[in-house]
Formats: C-alpha cells, sequence, structure tokens
C-alpha cells in the first residue's frame, strides 16, 4: 500500500509552496496521498522520498512539477458562478468604467480572469460584456485568461461544456450565446474569439511583474490555497497591474480588506467593492 508519510508530505507540500504559493496544509494529505499513488505507478517510481528527489533535482524543465500541479488543482467553477458579484460588475462598474473611458477617448478595455480554470469564468465575463456594454463592437475588449493548471487551460481553449457547467446560464443567454454540438454546450465563436488564455502562475514574480494595464481582475476562490504571505504578493501584483479605478474581485469568502490596505472601498448599495484609487 503506497503511503505518503508525514515527514514526505512536510517535505514535497514545502516544495509545492516555494514554487508555486500554494499552500497544503496537513489535512489534505490523505488526498495528495491518493493523486500521487497513481502518478508514481505510471512514472515506475516506487516512493514518495524518490519523487521528491526527482523533483528537487532531475526535473530541470519542470515539465513533471506542471504535471503535479495539474493533478492537484481543484477546477471547481461553472458559469454564471456567484452571480451576485457578476451583477455589480455588470451593473455599476462596467459602466462606470466605459463612461470614463469614453470621456477619456479610449475605446479598449481590459480584463484579467486570474485562476480561471477550465474557462467558465472568463466566457461568462465575454457573454455580459456584449449583453451589457453599449454599441460592444465599437469597443476593443482583451479578456486575459490564465491559470497554473495546463490541463484546465487545454479543455477552456476546446470550450466544451457538460449540464453542470451551464446550469445557472440565464435561458435568453443560452439561446443567444451557445450552441449543443456532440453532447457538449459550446459557447458561439462571438465570445470565444474575446477570450486569450495564458498560463501564468501567480507566485511567479517575472510572469506578474509583466501583467499591466487592466480595468478589471477576477480572482474569485483562488486566494483559498495561498497563506498569508503568498496573499499579500499576489495581490500586491495586482494592485500594479490595475489602471487607476480599476476594479478587482475576489470570492465571496474572501476579502481585499484582510489582505492589504492598498485599495480603496466603493459601495454600491449593500454591495462593497475594491477598486484602486
Amino acid at each position: 500500500m503506497f503511503v505518503v508519510t508525514l515527514e514526505d508530505y512536510k517535505d514535497l507540500t514545502a516544495f509545492i509552496y516555494k514554487k508555486s504559493g500554494i499552500n497544503f496544509e496537513d489535512k489534505k494529505r490523505y488526498f495528495i496521498n491518493k493523486r500521487l499513488e497513481k502518478r508514481l505507478s505510471t512514472l515506475g517510481i516506487e516512493s514518495a522520498r524518490d519523487y521528491i528527489r526527482f523533483l528537487k533535482f532531475k526535473d530541470r524543465e519542470g515539465d513533471e512539477f506542471q504535471e503535479l500541479m495539474n493533478l492537484l488543482t481543484v477546477n471547481e467553477t461553472y458559469f454564471f458562478r456567484e452571480f451576485a458579484t457578476l451583477e455589480v460588475f455588470a451593473e455599476f462598474c462596467l459602466q462606470e468604467i466605459a463612461e470614463k473611458k469614453e470621456r477619456e477617448k479610449d475605446n479598449t478595455i481590459r480584463i484579467w480572469s486570474a485562476g480561471c480554470s477550465t474557462g467558465e469564468e472568463p466566457y461568462t465575463l465575454a457573454i455580459i460584456v456584449r449583453e451589457l456594454l453599449d454599441r460592444h463592437e465599437k469597443w476593443n475588449v482583451e479578456i486575459v485568461a490564465s491559470d497554473i493548471d495546463l490541463m484546465a487551460l487545454e479543455k477552456a481553449k476546446s470550450a466544451r461544456y457538460d449540464d453542470r457547467s451551464v446550469k445557472d446560464v440565464p435561458e435568453e443567454y443560452y439561446a443567444k450565446y451557445f450552441s449543443f454540438v456532440d453532447g457538449c454546450h459550446v459557447p458561439v465563436q462571438e465570445v470565444r474569439d474575446m477570450v486569450r488564455f495564458e498560463h501564468i502562475n501567480l507566485n511567479d514574480k517575472m510572469q506578474m511583474r509583466r501583467q499591466r494595464g487592466f480595468d478589471f481582475i477576477f480572482c474569485r476562490n483562488v486566494l483559498i490555497y495561498f497563506d498569508e504571505i503568498s496573499r499579500k504578493q499576489v495581490v500586491d501584483h495586482y494592485y500594479i497591474a490595475l489602471n487607476r479605478g480599476g476594479y478587482i474581485f475576489l470570492g465571496h469568502s474572501e476579502s481585499v480588506g484582510r489582505i492589504t490596505t492598498a485599495f480603496s472601498i466603493k459601495r454600491f448599495g449593500r454591495n462593497v467593492v475594491y477598486y484602486k484609487g
């Protein structure tokens, strides 16, 4: 029976944390044990200790570490998830930024979906923009969607979804922006063309420094996998990546205010949002 010892678990998770910023607590040991068992069998590696050595000393290109990340990241998402947040974005923030851009004679709006998983979030944002931005065809809208999981990104690019993924799509939006092909729900090409996918490790400082000029950043239910130090580093990079007046959206259980005081607060009715003042 394959078992990751506590010592090996701590060594492996420390290595993962150093490379990715993702923090796996001790309670995740069983989960990681099950994921590693099949992978090590495929590689012909007998123990977790040997696998850790392989990662540290033989995986020079980082290919196996990427495989490990693909195994361990959880891709739990669907279209129009956390609808209340999307309403605030659509009805208040998007309109405000669009009006500001019009005054400045700037027709470009840039959105970053960080930790996009299998693509439901960025495609949702594309649908909202097409539906609610007045005369959207005059705008140059770029949605950058990133994730550390290459397998998730490949699925996102293929844009083929099951019933569960589209369960919360409003009927009128489904009729307008989806087709049903070979048993899968597929966003229309106009929506897919608005999204550009990138492989980005949020803990990679060089990659993060290259991200600039965004009006909106969505990083929902991603920072829960980071510890306090890594969260602060990532959110600090987001602050730099945002344009002045740009908005950041985290998950409903996450709070920018608990991580940093850099952002300003704005209220839309009962909703509190954070922006770069």
